[in-house]
């Protein structure tokens, strides 16, 4: 069983994060994983310096064992690139963490697993 985070964002307040919860929900439940917490934000990615709970995550990541990052999109996590993307993708590997977006699986080790 893994422990799994969830990470929300939303880039307006026309927007909201709830939308993105269920199937994320249903996805650690169909696979008899543990949610650890969720990290919700609603503000753009575009700009610098206002992820704060992205931020908190990863700071977070220091004090607890989770297996599992899941986001609705890649694109929830950045705007700001492909490369920003690699970066945070590796990132979250430097700390043993898999990333996955809810409609196609970011880390390849767990294709099988759906």
């Amino acid at each position: 069983m893994a422990k799994v985070v969830i990470y929300l964002r939303v880039s307006s307040s026309e927007q909201t994060t709830e939308n993105q919860l269920p199937a994320l929900h249903k996805w650690i439940a169909d696979r008899g994983h543990d949610l650890v917490e969720v990290y919700s934000e609603n503000e753009s990615a575009w700009k610098s310096g206002h992820q704060r709970e992205l931020s908190r995550l990863f700071a977070d990541l220091h004090n607890r064992k989770v297996d599992i990052c899941l986001v609705w999109a890649l694109d929830r996590l950045t705007r700001e690139g492909i490369a920003k993307v690699f970066e945070l993708i590796n990132k979250f590997k430097f700390y043993g963490i898999r990333g996955y977006q809810l409609s196609r699986v970011v880390d390849r080790a767990e294709r099988a697993d759906g």
